[in-house]
């Protein structure tokens, strides 16, 4: 990627993803495969009398969907792929894109799109329309007081956050559960992509990388104990995490969300009294990244174990996912080890790493661009 050609490319990659059948542009270094995918509800999901779990097993977009797959023209090696997970409430794979792109050429493996449980086209098109959100949007307005941090954007999350934190959970439990699926297909070699005993490595961004490590943790029939992982605006431990934005969270929704599992589930925990209370590798590895004081050997073992195998960056003005919360979640040692801290020369914030609003000399962003995945690259490589 030259310099002054950042933005170029975002918008040329926008419009090749959304038109497939266009000519392809001169710089075109990456074909995009579209693969199908059947999501199967989690055993725990038939157990539930929940209401709100059972309403949302009916969402058709969420349990047959397409995800994308950037293959890069000078492949060289079947038996390795990159699987990309984006962060919480994300509406589109807009801003993934460039990303993919770069990290599929440098690294020359395929960068599969895998979207999270309820989000991006696995969302129903209503909750990312402004006209179908406004009912709602005045309603949470009358409810929580109007705080700042309501919008169009946030108010299908918010809104179902708030009337069942577990939700939380259960989109992450049936995420894993389908990337254990397809991480099945293709290290037996049923993926049309990849060659049997292929590994699969790990960028996680946000809530994506929380999801990578729970994962991780819990390795579901060790298919993961050769992965790797770089993590970009993620690794904190979920009570250091801050989601209340315009993009993410309201504040109502974010305060019944971080009281639900920092009270409420560590409760039943405790009690062993309650469905949520420990009862598999899964929620175990979950709960131990909840609170820094939750697990904390299970957890910083883990970590210290799988050192060489995680590493990632943290900015300094991310609010969402602050490098503190990093280093309650590994341990101060591991988190200044495997992590570096930086900074760039614009304004910037953890939803938008690398503004496209025009607003930034070309070259700054390029270059700002480059220090997380020229670093990533070789890292995933």
């Amino acid at each position: 990627m030259q310099i002054g050609k950042f933005l170029q490319r975002q918008k040329e990659l926008l419009i090749h993803f959304r038109e497939p059948n266009i000519q392809k542009s001169r710089n075109n270094l990456c074909s995009i495969g579209w693969f199908t995918f059947e999501s199967e509800l989690p055993e725990s999901f038939k157990s539930r009398k929940d209401t709100f779990i059972l309403q949302d097993a009916l969402i058709k977009e969420n349990q047959r969907f397409t995800y994308p797959v950037f293959i890069p023209a000078r492949r060289t090696n079947r038996k390795s792929c990159i699987l990309l997970l984006h962060g919480l409430n994300e509406k589109s794979w807009d801003k993934y894109l460039v990303w993919a792109e770069y990290l599929a050429v440098q690294t020359r493996k395929p960068v599969i799109l895998f979207p999270i449980a309820y989000h991006i086209n696995r969302a129903p098109a209503e909750w990312g329309n402004p006209r179908s959100m406004s009912v709602l949007l005045e309603k949470r307005k009358k409810e929580a007081g109007n705080p700042g941090s309501l919008s169009f954007a946030n108010a299908a999350l918010s809104n179902r956050l708030s009337e069942n934190p577990y939700r939380f959970y259960s989109a992450g439990e049936q995420t894993i559960n389908d990337i254990t699926k397809l991480a099945r297909q293709i290290t037996t070699g049923k993926h049309p992509l990849f060659d049997e005993k292929t590994i699969i490595d790990f960028f996680g961004y946000s809530i994506g990388s929380f999801l990578a490590e729970v994962m991780l943790m819990a390795n579901p029939e060790k298919l993961f104990s050769s992965s790797r992982l770089f993590v970009f605006c993620g690794g904190a431990i979920f009570k250091n995490m801050y989601g209340e934005s315009k993009y993410i969270m309201d504040r109502q929704a974010y305060e019944r969300l971080l009281n639900y599992y920092c009270n409420e589930w560590l409760t039943g925990i405790e009690n062993k009294s309650s469905s949520k209370s420990v009862s598999g590798p899964l929620q175990n590895a979950f709960n131990s990244m909840i609170a820094h004081e939750i697990n904390k050997d299970v957890r910083e073992r883990f970590f210290l174990k799988w050192k060489n195998r995680i590493t990632g960056i943290s900015l300094w003005k991310d609010k969402v996912m602050p490098f503190d919360g990093v280093k309650a979640c590994m341990g101060t040692q591991l988190a200044n080890e495997c992590f570096e801290l930086m900074d760039f020369p614009f304004d910037y914030s953890h939803e938008a790493p690398f503004p496209a609003s025009g607003k930034v000399d070309d070259k700054t962003l390029l270059t700002a661009f480059l220090s997380v995945f020229n670093k990533c690259a070789a890292f995933l490589a």
